[in-house]
């Protein structure tokens, strides 16, 4: 399998050295049927400064660190956000309790909400450090947004904030059907719907921001 530059980057790449303009580069590649989205990555990948030959960016590579990285900060971001859902619902499980289960369950409660405060006061610290590190790296580096590392946890953590989401809509209805949606069982699906949502929204904006050209 030839690891070389695709016919688009070469094409991209000859046609800036004749001089063509972007617009016109784009404009015929869109007739040829290319899609918007890999013309625009083809287009992107060399500076629009002034010089002889086409000058390219830097483009990101895997490497060993940002993997490492990566994996520290999607870990610990599950840990905190799987263990603060656990204590919501604990305070919810308290705030509604089940009469059918009164008196039941209560060393357990207490031992789960211990166990969630604990990896809360570990995980969420290491999870706010690593982001502020690899944000002033990608400060200094804006190319570093295209690493494979970020890039596979950031589409990773998307779906699973979708398979929550179906799922909990999925209970949801099931619930409402049988006649069993109470408010302890709604707010627990609030919760659910509510962090899973913050997580979508927040990294499909990271994912946007990606997509710009690097200043």
């Amino acid at each position: 399998m030839s690891s070389g530059p695709s016919p688009l980057d070469q094409f991209v790449r000859a046609a800036l050295e004749k001089g063509e303009d972007r617009s016109a580069i784009g404009a015929a590649l869109h007739a040829a049927g290319w899609p918007a989205q890999e013309v625009a990555s083809a287009l992107r990948a060399y500076a629009d400064v002034p010089f002889a030959v086409p000058v390219p960016r830097p483009r990101a590579s895997l490497s060993a660190r940002e993997t490492f990285l990566y994996l520290v900060l999607f870990s610990s971001l599950y840990i905190s956000v799987w263990n603060f859902g656990s204590l919501l619902h604990e305070f919810i499980e308290r705030a509604f309790p089940d009469p059918a289960q009164r008196g039941f369950g209560g060393d357990y409660s207490l031992e789960s909400i211990r166990w969630s405060v604990s990896s809360l006061i570990i995980a969420f610290p290491v999870f706010l450090w690593t982001s502020r590190y690899i944000g002033k790296r990608l400060e200094a580096n804006p190319a570093l947004r295209l690493s494979p590392a970020r890039r596979w946890c950031t589409y990773l953590t998307l779906f699973i904030a979708v398979a929550v989401l179906i799922g909990d809509a999925i209970k949801v209805i099931d619930n409402m059907l049988g006649g069993e949606l109470t408010i302890r069982f709604f707010l627990k699906a609030l919760s659910v719907a509510g962090i899973a949502a913050f997580a979508l929204v927040y990294y499909l904006r990271d994912l946007r921001h990606e997509e710009k050209e690097p200043e």
